[in-house]
């Protein structure tokens, strides 16, 4: 039997997720946006909830590229609170757009890629957790990170929100020690970097 961190459970989806995304190390600016929004579309929900919508969540923001949806506006918001398959909230929404704009400041500025992994030095934190117990749901790294976006203009990037994505995009490899790939996804952190 293969080993995994508890929390994926046996849903066969959940655990493709775990066994193939979750922790990798995520350098593509575009898709650090992605990560960040459906993180934070998934406050108040399950994150199997978002990942079986992801593909329609990924249909009604063209592919979570960060540039078009800069410049949205109200009929786009109008248009997506009336989607079914993706979360229909109005303030996620426009969070979603607004920190679209942030991310073109900052990928202008130095790259939303670069911005994010200087905080790790570039390489992914490796705590090594026994068990899920000890895992925190938040740092002061995640609220510092959380801070600094806000202070960018982003919105839905509180510390919890923010310490998920980094699990998730492995600037932390929150892997339990006993999980199949708590290895391999720290190998792929010292190459990464």
């Amino acid at each position: 039997m293969i080993e995994r961190c508890g929390w994926c459970g046996s849903d066969p989806l959940y655990q493709a997720y775990h066994d193939t995304e979750w922790g990798v190390p995520e350098r593509d600016g575009r898709a650090l946006y992605e990560k960040l929004m459906l993180d934070g579309f998934q406050a108040g929900l399950s994150w199997i909830t978002i990942l079986r919508k992801r593909p329609a969540f990924r249909a009604a923001f063209e592919g979570f590229d960060p540039r078009a949806i800069a410049g949205w506006g109200e009929a786009d918001v109008t248009r997506l609170l009336g989607d079914p398959g993706i979360v229909r909230h109005r303030g996620k929404i426009e969070a979603a757009i607004g920190n679209a704009r942030g991310w073109c400041e900052i990928e202008a500025r130095e790259g939303f890629s670069a911005y994010l992994w200087r905080y790790v030095e570039g390489a992914p934190l490796q705590p090594a957790y026994a068990s899920q117990a000890e895992v925190p749901t938040q740092t002061p790294l995640s609220q510092q990170i959380s801070r600094d976006l806000k202070r960018e203009g982003f919105r839905f990037v509180g510390p919890t929100i923010v310490y998920a994505f980094m699990e998730a995009v492995g600037m932390v490899n929150d892997h339990v020690t006993a999980c199949h790939r708590h290895e391999a996804v720290a190998a792929m952190g010292a190459t990464s970097g």
